[in-house]
């Protein structure tokens, strides 16, 4: 019975001490091994690794994913203007080299985000304050932050961190200057629609002119038209009548009349005061001879 429990002991033992020379390396990790207080070996791919047991060897583990800094406020950063501005952000970093980073942060995650989030701060600042409202909140936006995270990314490659991104989710305005920028901005957008009326007013008196131009122009030339049809049409009644009293002169002078007459007693109501002996009334005195003579003819 005691061989027994002495065999189980051992084995125990064994597989406690077997365990400890075992460890896992996952692949969102970096695992460092420690022997008596100095770095021995760095893993950084996943797997199965031995190493001795303690005391003699110990594993730490350090996060190997991209990690996220939100800022605990908003930033107050002053602009070429001297217009101070609220800035949000967050930045993205990673562990580059374990050994570095535990000689520069003992392996404290939260001390190398303060240190970060101090440095971004100051990269902030001179950034900024070489810009305008406007660059700052639209137009070199993009180039800040690119600016910032390569700025800040030179001072922190020896301390065994990489800069991965750094983003501005929100500029505002101090309290102090909204009221005021936003009275500008109106000013600025007033005098935009302004200048945009007065050249729509401007582009619209100019193609009114054109038509009224070309209306003069068509109306002149549709004028000038129907007087050379019209003179054409009188030439041709002209040479008509003309043909017409050289064939009958005599019938031509009584149809002439019969228009007169026809026009001159055109309404009833109609009173013509007119000596009787006139030749106007030359063909209703002689209307029966006149109308023989025309059908001899």
């Amino acid at each position: 019975m005691n061989r027994v429990l002495s065999l189980m002991l051992g084995l125990i033992i064994a597989a406690m001490l077997i365990s400890s020379t075992l460890y896992i390396v996952d692949q969102r990790e970096y695992a460092v091994v420690f022997g008596l207080g100095e770095i021995k070996d760095i893993k950084s791919e996943p797997g199965l690794y031995f190493k001795l047991p303690p005391p003699f060897q110990t594993v730490r583990r350090f996060d190997k994913r991209i990690l996220t800094i939100d800022t605990p406020e908003q930033e107050r950063v002053q602009t070429s203007e001297k217009k101070n501005l609220q800035i949000d952000s967050f930045i993205k970093w990673r562990i580059s080299d374990p050994k570095a980073f535990f000689q520069s942060f003992q392996g404290n995650e939260r001390a190398a985000e303060d240190r970060i989030v101090s440095l971004v701060r100051d990269a902030m600042q001179q950034s900024i304050n070489r810009r305008t409202v406007n660059d700052v909140s639209s137009r070199e936006r993009d180039k800040i932050m690119e600016e910032v995270r390569s700025g800040v990314q030179e001072r922190v490659k020896s301390l065994g961190v990489q800069m991965v991104d750094v983003r501005l989710k929100r500029v505002d305005f101090a309290p102090e200057i909204s009221e005021s920028v936003f009275n500008r901005m109106t000013a600025e957008r007033t005098r935009v629609a302004n200048e945009q009326r007065s050249t729509g007013d401007a582009a619209s008196e100019k193609i009114r002119a054109t038509a009224d131009k070309q209306r003069e122009v068509i109306l002149a030339e549709a004028y000038n038209k129907a007087q050379a049809i019209q003179g054409e049409g009188d030439a041709k009644a002209s040479a008509i009548y003309a043909a017409a009293y050289g064939v009958n002169p005599e019938f031509y002078s009584f149809y002439r009349s019969m228009e007169a007459y026809q026009k001159a007693f055109k309404n009833k109501t109609d009173v013509l005061v007119i000596d009787p002996s006139s030749e106007f009334f030359k063909y209703m005195k002689n209307a029966g001879s006149n109308a023989g003579g025309a059908s001899k003819r």
